[in-house]
């Protein structure tokens, strides 16, 4: 199934990056940095997690392809810590954090056929990043085993004030 089945906007990836013109047309402005994130966790806190909540955290806080993803990793643990840095940078890069409506299973962190980590939002994350006129999100992710790191760059062509300002 397609990220519109699920209702997510999938970020598609630039066609040059944002930096190398100021030249811009209307059907494509100019994208600014609206905003940037990174965290960090213990891949050992989400194991526990895991360990201690089962399914029900895992169907919480991660959706299906995400589940489906880690599951076929070898060493599954470090990549939902993965996911879970990342959403969390992802967050902070549009600045709204965990409020205003969003839920975990709003940010959905999938990868292109080269492996390199897509952002797909949707409900109240769609939202928020609809209003404040962000229209890319870029995102790495690194871990080893004992921890996971990611770090998001939010693009966009003007900043809005942050939702319910």
């Amino acid at each position: 199934m397609d990220s519109a089945a699920h209702g997510f906007a999938a970020q598609r990836p630039l066609s040059q990056p944002a930096t190398t013109s100021n030249v811009s047309t209307n059907d494509n402005p100019p994208l600014s940095v609206v905003g940037i994130g990174t965290d960090i966790v213990e891949c050992l806190r989400i194991a526990q997690m895991i360990e201690r909540h089962g399914e029900l955290f895992i169907n919480r806080v991660y959706t299906p392809l995400e589940i489906r993803y880690c599951q076929s990793r070898k060493a599954s643990t470090q990549h939902y810590a993965g996911r879970w840095a990342a959403k969390e940078a992802i967050l902070k890069a549009i600045g709204t954090g965990w409020r205003r409506g969003i839920s975990w299973r709003d940010v959905e962190v999938r990868n292109d056929s080269g492996g390199r980590p897509l952002v797909g939002m949707r409900g109240g994350a769609r939202d928020a990043i609809e209003h404040l006129g962000i229209r890319q999100i870029l995102v790495s992710i690194s871990h080893c085993r004992s921890h996971a790191t990611a770090y998001a760059i939010a693009l966009g062509t003007e900043q809005k004030s942050n939702p319910g300002d």
